[in-house]
């Protein structure tokens, strides 16, 4: 009768994880590489160009302004002249939003405004519902 070799099993506590270590400082090295690409911005010309006017059917759009001191206008009813904060803006738009969800909001931002105050506007536009963004612009002369 031949010979039954028994082959005897590592226990659990034995598991090399040096590989997998290894594999984890690879992968962090790759993140810490490309992490920095991705936030980068890039500077860019933009060309002057004439578009085609949006078409926004027959509801009235909302424009709402940023002058170039960085005050918000919303441009619906009596209240066009008067600046309001960003929160009063978008409780009124939210308001128009709810009574009817298609109505087209439009910024108009004056070029010497900062970029971090378009930003905000759009960003509380955004969260106040509104589901696209047009940007008003001249035509180049």
């Amino acid at each position: 009768m031949p010979e039954v070799k028994r082959i005897r099993r590592k226990p659990m506590s034995d598991i090399n994880v040096v590989p997998y270590i290894d594999v984890m400082l690879v992968l962090l090295i790759v993140f810490m590489v490309t992490a920095p690409l991705l936030t980068q911005g890039v500077s860019v010309e933009l060309p002057n160009v004439v578009s085609d006017p949006l078409n926004i059917g027959k509801d009235e759009p909302m424009v709402v302004s940023v002058d170039s001191k960085g005050a918000y206008y919303l441009e619906l009813g009596d209240k066009r002249d008067s600046a309001q904060s960003l929160a009063s803006i978008k409780e009124l738009v939210q308001k128009v939003l709810r009574q009817n969800p298609n109505t087209p909001v439009l910024v108009n931002g004056d070029k010497n405004v900062k970029y971090g105050s378009v930003i905000a506007l759009m960003s509380t536009l955004q969260n106040a519902g509104v589901p696209n963004l047009g940007l008003l612009t001249e035509p180049p002369k």
